[in-house]
Parts: C-alpha cells; structure tokens; sequence
C-alpha cells in the first residue's frame, strides 16, 4: 500500500484546529507531527486545505439486496466517498429484511465485495425475533434498529411487551425511527377524504405530525429509562421532541441519544412548493422554527450526532401522487458539502461539525479507532477545499437513481481527496479502481 505525507493541512480534531503533517503508512496515522519527512512516501500538499476525520454516517438506505434498481451497495458507498463519508451503518428494511443472523451475515458478505466504504449493518427488530437479537455478537453488530412507526413488511414494532423484552435483552445501542402509526393513519384518513390520493405534499408534516412525532418518540424514552437501555433515536424532525434530551452530562455518560439529518437542518415546509415529493421523507421536513430549534439543540449537545437517512427512489417512483410517492431521497454525496456551507453561513463551527459527524458516532456506537485524527487510528481522512465552489448538478451525482434534492445549489467548498484505511480511494473527481473497505468492529 502507498505510504502518504499530507503536508501543511489544517486539521480539525477534538475541538481544535492546527497546522500539521500526516504520515500514513499500512493504513493507520502513524505519525501528525510538524514537519515529516520521508523520502519513500507520496506527498499531497494540503497548504490552504482542511483535513477531517472520515465522517460516519450512522443511517443509510443502501438498497440491497432487493432493491437494487434504486441503489446497491457498490453505487452508494462509492457516492458516499465522493461527500466524505468513508464509514456507513446500512439499515434492516431491505428484501429480505435483515431479521435473522444469517441475513444480517450475508449483507456483510455482499459488502466486502463491492463497498468503498467501511460498513457495519444494524439488525432489525419485529415482533418475533427477540431470540435472534439476544444471539448477536455485540463486537461485530453496530447495534438493533426498531421501527415504531410505518415500516414495510413486519418491521414495524408494535407489541408492547415484545418492546420492553427487546429493551431489557441487549446491551447494544437500540436506534429508534419514532413516528405513532394510529395518529398518522388517523391523519392521513381525513387527507383523503378531502383530497383523495393526490394530497398536496405540503399537508405531508401534518400528516406525519408533530404529534406523531412526539408522543412515539417520548415512549420510547419512557421504557428505555425505565429499563436501562441504550436508546438513539434517529432523524428527530420536531422542536418539541428537543425537550426530552439531556446536555448537563457527557456523551460518554448518556444512555439517550438523538441524531438528527441533514435535509432537516436544510429544508423546512416552504420548500415543498419547489421540491414537491423530492424532499418527501419520513419523518417529515417540517416547519421552519422546528429547524431552528433543531439548530438550537445540536449546538448546544441535546443533539448528538449528524446523519443522512440516504434513502434513494428513481425519479418515477417519486414523481407521484402524495400516497404512491415513496419517502426519502439520497443525500450522502451531499451531506457534508451541505454542512460546511452552513459553516460558511456561520452556523456551526468546524470543531462542532467534526464532532456531530466523525467524533459522536464513533463514540455513541463504540467503533474501534475510527472518527478521530490520532496516531494508531485508522487512515480515514477527508481533504476539504473551504474556496472552491461547484454545482450540484444529476451529470455529477453518483447515486444510482440520477437525481439530488439539492441539484441546482452551488456549494462553496469541495471534497479533494478522501483516504479509506489508507488508502486514497477518491481524488478530485476520480475513484481509485481499487476498495480497501473493512467490516466495523466495535470496542464494547
């Protein structure tokens, strides 16, 4: 493997940002250091530029097996290096869902051939296969994924002494999609009444409801303190739901998280007269001072972790009637572009991005020597140009299905290079033809 100096870069890491050198060497940062040389390695200089930790994105939909023809593995981990996400965490709800042992192993299987990215797959809880959860290997397992709202298949967790079994019987994180099925049902029903099929996607955050949100989201606390259990609750969407989180203790201390995504720090319900059913995700995008409460909360620790929820559908199946459109979209080749602009806006500082997308995940989820530019960790970095703008445009997105929320928005800052156990998997624009991903392992 290539032995690589990143000369003059300034990196950002553990709320700090300093001019050093990088040394990779068999893919681990063998040495930060003022000035290294070393006649036998690669240098890449980095003056002017910021080096990150590899962002890890802790939600992701990539669509296989089962559901190829809207993304695979091999397609979507290659967008994802492209924004600077060099590990992922796949959900279960793919075809066949990822609900027992032997197919949760054989999405790792299809992984290790195809994937850019590291990876990990979260196993997916039902209403049956509690035995299955108890059997998992928690070294090896990023943790277990419950849906307690509208799920495909029999995904959707709603046997409450299942869920408290599920609660008590792991010590792995417990990741939560928190939405009430009968509130939202109850408002969908009326929508139709009024509107039939074709109900103004603008009603779609009144449909998936602050309501809805809060009152699945504040039981599910409720039973994780009342058992113990390690509880994140993924895409968080309302103002009200902020409430219910803690900032007066460490991450490391927590045993209630909160993630939220990107498309809900971006857009708010006054976008959908633009981008329509193309920013139709579950929970919905809803109003602007929910985003700025959301802000609020993520800057001062109630929220915990950044993630995407990439979630890609052809074009077809989005340009729809309300109730036949899918929900969500994808976004990893967006999403930290999308996030510096916020820091170019003066929204959040470097430090906190860094924090919020490589530190928090790697701590929330135990992964072993990832998330941190730190000696011995492994070489997964991101070289970022804070002075060079360019158009999201579909002619050069990688995902499978062809399209973005955010074609047609210029960013101000650009992914140079993005290293993956060391080695340099992606460089202004071009993919080394090579992957050196591997399998998360956890230190629990």
């Amino acid at each position: 493997m290539t032995k690589y100096i990143i000369k003059n870069a300034s990196l950002v890491n553990e709320n700090k940002t300093f001019i050093n050198d990088v040394l990779i060497q068999d893919g681990i940062i063998q040495k930060i250091d003022d000035d290294i040389s070393d006649a036998s390695a690669k240098v890449i200089d980095a003056t002017g530029k910021h080096l990150l930790p590899g962002v890890i994105d802790d939600q992701v939909h990539f669509r296989e097996p089962g559901l190829t023809h809207k993304g695979n593995i091999e397609s979507e981990s290659k967008a994802a290096i492209a924004g600077g996400i060099t590990t992922f965490m796949e959900q279960p709800n793919t075809k066949p869902q990822t609900t027992t042992i032997e197919k949760h192993e054989a999405k790792f299987a299809l992984a290790a051939s195809s994937s850019y990215a590291n990876y990990s797959f979260l196993f997916g809880g039902t209403n049956d296969n509690l035995e299955e959860i108890k059997k998992l290997d928690k070294l090896s397992c990023s943790g277990v994924k419950l849906f307690l709202g509208s799920s495909t298949g029999n995904m959707l967790v709603d046997d409450e002494v299942v869920l408290e079994k599920i609660f008590r019987s792991t010590e792995m994180v417990i990741s939560a999609h928190c939405e009430d099925e009968t509130t939202i049902k109850n408002n969908l029903e009326r929508y139709k009444q009024q509107y039939g099929d074709n109900i103004p996607v603008k009603y779609h955050p009144l449909i998936r409801s602050e309501e809805a949100c809060y009152l699945s989201s504040s039981k599910a606390i409720g039973l994780a303190k009342e058992t113990g259990a390690r509880l994140h609750v993924f895409h968080l969407s309302t103002g009200k739901e902020m409430d219910l989180f803690r900032n007066d203790i460490p991450l490391e201390e927590k045993k209630i998280t909160a993630e939220v995504c990107i498309h809900h720090l971006w857009f708010s319900d006054a976008d959908y007269e633009e981008k329509g059913t193309l920013i139709k995700w579950n929970p919905a995008v809803k109003t602007a001072s929910d985003r700025s409460k959301l802000w609020e909360a993520l800057l001062d620790d109630r929220i915990d972790v950044i993630a995407t929820d990439h979630a890609p559908h052809l074009m077809e199946e989005k340009d729809n009637v309300y109730t036949m459109a899918p929900s969500g979209g994808p976004l990893v080749q967006h999403a930290l572009p999308a996030m510096l602009e916020k820091h170019k806006e003066g929204l959040i500082s470097l430090e906190k991005l860094v924090e919020k997308m490589c530190h928090n995940p790697a701590k929330l989820f135990d992964i072993e020597k990832r998330g941190y530019l730190r000696e011995g960790y492994f070489a997964d970095l991101v070289l970022v140009d804070l002075n060079d703008s360019w158009l999201a445009d579909a002619a050069i997105n990688h995902y499978k299905c062809g399209w973005s929320p955010f074609d047609g928005q210029t960013f101000s800052s650009k992914i140079t290079h993005t290293f993956v156990n060391g080695h340099l998997a992606y460089e202004n624009g071009k993919f080394s033809e090579q992957r050196n991903a591997r399998r998360l392992t956890f230190d629990r």
